[in-house]
């Protein structure tokens, strides 16, 4: 009778969770939240909401205790809490990408990826990293790049790619990266490069994934 009480309260505690991220704006906010620690202002902005709605959703993800803030002087400043969230996000992107298996185009709308854009692992990534075979390309914009990028990245917004690519070297695979499971700059930007005869692909994580693994972090520009 114990463990049929103790398993219920376990599901109700995951059917609460469920109907938390059971919101594209919530799911755009941690998203975002992943990147660093912003005020309510800045990440309202990023997700297009209004400082009002923000901050009602910015509530029902502290309760649930995926968001944590902390005050810096007026400020109120968001950021993911701890815990294997962004496994959580990314295990229910792989499920949405699995239930959805037949969209094959690139759109920005959509969460999938078309079987030649396969991407990379981040402990392929790692192997790749230390023979220096690959270029790191951080597609994210400044703002989230000076929060914490990888080692060794270059940062070229995804809209400004186009101007760079005469840069670009060709002489090495280069490996694009953005926010985490949910975000498609990255995919975009390999199919640009690819379009351009650029060896490319995306890394199958994102910034959030490389820091909750514990990897190294830069900041900066």
């Amino acid at each position: 009778m114990d463990m049929d009480r103790a398993q219920h309260a376990l599901l109700t505690d995951l059917a609460n969770l469920a109907r938390t991220l059971g919101s594209p704006q919530r799911l755009l906010l941690l998203q975002h939240a992943a990147q660093g620690a912003r005020p309510v202002e800045r990440l309202a902005e990023l997700s297009g909401l209004s400082v009002a709605n923000a901050s009602q959703h910015l509530q029902h993800l502290k309760r649930s205790s995926l968001v944590v803030a902390e005050r810096k002087g007026k400020q109120v400043l968001y950021s993911l809490a701890g815990g294997p969230i962004t496994d959580v996000l990314g295990a229910l992107t792989r499920l949405a990408q699995h239930q959805r298996s037949e969209i094959r185009s690139v759109i920005s709308a959509s969460l999938t990826q078309p079987d030649d854009l396969e991407g990379i692992s981040l402990d392929e990534l790692l192997e790749r990293l230390r023979d220096s075979s690959v270029i790191l390309l951080d597609v994210r914009p400044p703002e989230e790049f000076a929060m914490g990028h990888l080692p060794g990245a270059i940062n070229v917004p995804v809209e400004g790619l186009e101007d760079h690519l005469p840069l670009l070297a060709r002489d090495r695979e280069i490996i694009a990266y953005c926010r985490g499971p949910h975000c498609v700059l990255s995919t975009s930007a390999v199919d640009i490069m690819r379009k351009e005869g650029i060896r490319a692909r995306q890394l199958n994580a994102g910034f959030p994934e490389w820091k909750a693994a514990g990897h190294t972090v830069v900041t900066g520009a």
